[in-house]
């Protein structure tokens, strides 16, 4: 199993985040584009740029699409709902379970958990724990926390 952490930096132009290791080693970094016309969100990693998240331009909700090494895995958006937020997430085979938009959540791919996400409180920024149970999923897990996580600003707002 594998911890990583996720810092949001609160004073910087542009939204950014650094993923950390349990030896607080920076091994991702995030970076939200600042006055783009459509909002994206890229994600690196020692060799370069792997992910990148897109919020919908045109959406009378919230629906951000997240890919991989240049495939769609993923589009999670907001369904319309008078009394709670609805939430979906469309990806193949995975599924997210738990008090997701308080971000205490498990992603599992074809009802095999791997992943658990936890996030901590009364921080500067956002701050998450991660907990990695299949290491071969580690970027898809890391761009779902950031979707997840901006669909949900994109929803309060």
């Amino acid at each position: 199993m594998k911890t990583l952490y996720i810092k949001q930096k609160v004073f910087s132009i542009g939204e950014k985040f650094t993923v950390f290791d349990a030896n607080e080693t920076p091994i991702y970094w995030v970076e939200g584009s600042f006055m783009e016309i459509p909002k994206h969100f890229t994600i690196y990693d020692a060799n370069g740029e792997f992910a990148t998240i897109t919020k919908k331009v045109f959406s009378f909700l919230p629906r951000f699409y997240v890919d991989i090494d240049g495939y769609d895995v993923a589009t999670i958006y907001r369904d319309f709902s008078f009394f709670h937020a609805k939430y979906h997430i469309e990806a193949d085979g995975i599924e997210v379970s738990g008090d997701i938009w308080d971000m205490n959540f498990t992603i599992t791919l074809q009802n095999r958990q791997i992943a658990s996400i936890h996030k901590e409180w009364f921080t500067w920024g956002d701050s998450y724990v991660i907990k990695i149970d299949d290491d071969t999923y580690e970027k898809l897990i890391v761009a779902l926390v950031i979707a997840i996580d901006r669909v949900k600003l994109d929803s309060n707002n």
